[in-house]
């Protein structure tokens, strides 16, 4: 029997609301709308880490990001060096053991900056950037066309097999679905299953980076803002509402892309025997709680799209179940009929895609640690651990439950509780006090100790009731 190809397509900072079919934010995506109507889509995805290179560790290995050793994005400016380490079994280890023609497409953001090793590396990579070499530290992908982290989405620069760049002149978006294209086309055998993994930059910022003809079709929209919004941020003309239509644009331009790639497996019979995946690293606030960016636990900033499709296969409809990061390595695996390493510590939810999973998680962890430069240097100072402080959480499909020690050593403990169906905007936190014995606040600590304890998290001795 012919083995099942894997299409996996993520974007980055793509919140779930950011659909038409979510009924959310203005944006445009028939050809995303019609895919969903296609697919198992998963209401409850949410990103473990909500932040790039955390949520790709944990996606490619299977693991929790702490238990991955990354506690920040891959970066300079730390003495830690972070990066995925070539010693994890991760998913493109597994389909290349198995026989799949594996390939890389796009922003990898799991390698360590090479400007941390050298100021002017052969690569000609900056800053947070940074060229993969062939071999272990590209996972298992034997095709590779990317690079680090650079949000030049304009005028975008890739690596191949040598330290050359290649800058094809047009939007990212545009050039890798070329590639993707290109990829599934030209593989050597075609009789051998595929495995491609393309990840879109945009829309993550710089927003202003989208091309005009995707912008013309927002340029005068008016803004009907999320009611988390502060009305001092909707300022008409303000910055908010030019960057809101830009964003919205570079969605628009990610669902034209991704229409040419729906297009292609239909034209060449592709849909029965590929697991398409759609899905982000996590969202953007786009002002909501008065914030940009990501890396909280507001559900702008967590709550990601996640949709599986294999036509004849997989039964379109929602799925409600919890999908944390960690999940999608065991799920796509046992999708595939591949063997899951026995280091993936996510869950497999392929039983609850064909039936009911009575065991399936009724939650899942939330997480994020202090990881600017500065902010290492004042634990250090202190003779602290800055891996101790950010904030941790629970999500369930009706609560947040957070802990948060702050990003500084001074910074006051507190602990929230947000009823996510009475309150969707999460705008009147239950604020718990540190002698509160309620039992559901107490089993929400429990439930977060057991967590901290699976992944050897020293936040644990921050718990409140330990």
């Amino acid at each position: 029997m012919k083995k099942t190809n894997l299409l996996y397509v993520f974007a980055d900072q793509w919140r779930y609301e950011a659909v038409g079919c979510h009924h959310a934010d203005q944006v445009i995506t028939p050809c995303m709308d019609r895919f969903a109507s296609e697919s198992m889509c998963f209401s409850h995805a949410y990103s473990t880490f909500p932040l790039c290179s955390p949520h790709r560790a944990s996606l490619f290995s299977g693991k929790y990001p702490f238990n991955v050793g990354m506690w920040t994005n891959c970066k300079i400016g730390l003495e830690e060096k972070i990066m995925l380490k070539p010693q994890e079994i991760c998913i493109g280890n597994v389909l290349k053991e198995n026989g799949y023609q594996t390939g890389y497409i796009g922003k990898w953001h799991l390698d360590a900056s090479e400007q941390n090793f050298n100021p002017h590396p052969r690569s000609g990579a900056k800053d947070w950037d940074a060229y993969t070499p062939p071999g272990e530290r590209r996972q298992g992908f034997d095709y590779w066309l990317s690079y680090g982290a650079c949000d030049e989405h304009m005028d975008p620069h890739y690596w191949m097999d040598d330290e050359t760049q290649i800058r094809p002149g047009k939007w990212s978006a545009e050039f890798e679905t070329d590639k993707a294209i290109e990829f599934m086309e030209e593989r050597k055998d075609k009789e051998e299953p595929f495995a491609l993994f393309l990840s879109y930059n945009p829309p993550h910022l710089p927003y202003e980076l989208v091309p005009d003809r995707y912008y013309e079709k927002f340029k005068n929209l008016e803004i009907h803002y999320r009611d988390n919004v502060p009305m001092e941020k909707r300022e008409k003309g303000g910055l908010l509402e030019t960057q809101t239509r830009q964003y919205f644009a570079a969605v628009y331009g990610i669902d034209d892309q991704f229409s040419r790639i729906y297009q292609y497996l239909k034209e060449n019979h592709l849909e029965e025997n590929t697991l398409v995946v759609l899905s982000a690293d996590h969202g953007d606030m786009m002002g909501s709680q008065g914030l940009m960016s990501k890396n909280v636990w507001y559900e702008e900033s967590i709550h990601i799209p996640l949709m599986m499709r294999q036509k004849g296969v997989i039964e379109p409809g929602e799925n409600p179940e919890i999908f944390a990061s960690p999940d999608h390595m065991p799920t796509l695996l046992e999708l595939l009929d591949l063997p899951v390493p026995e280091t993936c510590q996510g869950y497999s939810h392929k039983r609850g895609m064909f039936g009911e999973d009575a065991d399936c998680p009724q939650d899942m962890l939330l997480c994020s640690y202090p990881g600017g430069a500065e902010m290492v240097k004042a634990f250090s100072d202190r003779g602290l651990t800055h891996k101790a402080y950010g904030w941790r959480g629970i999500k369930t499909h009706t609560k947040t439950y957070v802990i948060t020690n702050g990003y500084h050593p001074d910074d006051v403990q507190k602990e929230y509780l947000y009823d996510d169906m009475s309150d969707p905007y999460q705008l009147a936190p239950r604020e718990i006090e540190a002698d509160c014995q309620d039992p559901e606040i107490t089993e929400f600590r429990r439930r977060l100790k057991g967590y901290l304890e699976l992944t050897e998290d020293p936040f644990l001795w921050g718990v409140r009731g330990n």
